[in-house]
C-alpha cells in the first residue's frame, strides 16, 4: 500500500495484470453476485435524470425492475446501489446477439442518448474504492469469474491501473493518475 493524497493505494493495482475478457466470461460480473452495482450519492440524481433516455436501450425484466424498486435502491446498510432483476443481474443490464452482458446506460451513452457513461463502480472494475472518512481506499478487487481477464492480462502485459486508466481519471484526475504512473515506474525498477 501507498499514499497517493488522499488515497491508500494496493500496489496490486501495479503488480496485477487485467484485460477484460467477455468472449470468455460473458460479463458475468454484470449478472453474478448478490448486490447491484454500487452508487455514488450524486450517481441516483443522474440516472433518475437519464433514465427516460435510456429505457429504450433496455430489456423489458430491466424496465420492470427499475419501475418497481427505482432507478436505485438503498440497502438497509445505507449503501446504495442498481436495483436487479428478480434478485440476478442489475436490471440495467442487456446482452448482445451472442448473449454477452451489456449496459443499457452505457449503451445509450455509445449512442450520444445521454452524457453519463455509466456507475463509476463499474467503470472502475476490477478497482473498487472503499471512502473513510479522511481517504479513499483503493484496491484490486479479485473475482474468480475474472480469471480469463488475469490470462489475457498477462499476456498482454497490461496492468490492472492501465487497463482502468479512463475511470481512474474520470475517479481522481489526471494529476493523481500521472503520479500514479510515476510510482508505477518507480516500483517496477
Amino acid at each position: 500500500m501507498f499514499q497517493l493524497g488522499k488515497t491508500i493505494v494496493s500496489e496490486d493495482l501495479i503488480e496485477k495484470d487485467f484485460v477484460c475478457n467477455l468472449s470468455a466470461c460473458k460479463g458475468e460480473c454484470c449478472i453474478a453476485g448478490e448486490a447491484g452495482a454500487p452508487l455514488e450519492k450524486d450517481e441516483v440524481a443522474i440516472l433518475k435524470e437519464i433514465y427516460k433516455d435510456v429505457k429504450p436501450f433496455l430489456r423489458p425484466e430491466g424496465i420492470a425492475a427499475i419501475e418497481k424498486q427505482g432507478t436505485h435502491i438503498q440497502t438497509s446498510k445505507g449503501d446504495l446501489e442498481t436495483p436487479l432483476v428478480d434478485g440476478a443481474e442489475c436490471a440495467y443490464v442487456t446482452f448482445t446477439d451472442k448473449g454477452i452482458a451489456s449496459c443499457g446506460i452505457e449503451d445509450a451513452y455509445n449512442a450520444g442518448k445521454v452524457n453519463f457513461r455509466k456507475p463509476i463502480s463499474c467503470h472502475l472494475y476490477p478497482v473498487r474504492v472503499q471512502n473513510y472518512s479522511t481517504f479513499a481506499a483503493v484496491n484490486y478487487h479479485k473475482w474468480p469469474i475474472c480469471d480469463d481477464a488475469c490470462t489475457l492480462g498477462k499476456e498482454l502485459q497490461v496492468p490492472v491501473y492501465k487497463f482502468v486508466k479512463d475511470a481512474l481519471i474520470r475517479k481522481f484526475g489526471e494529476d493523481w493518475y500521472m503520479e500514479l504512473e510515476e510510482i508505477a515506474v518507480r516500483l517496477k525498477t
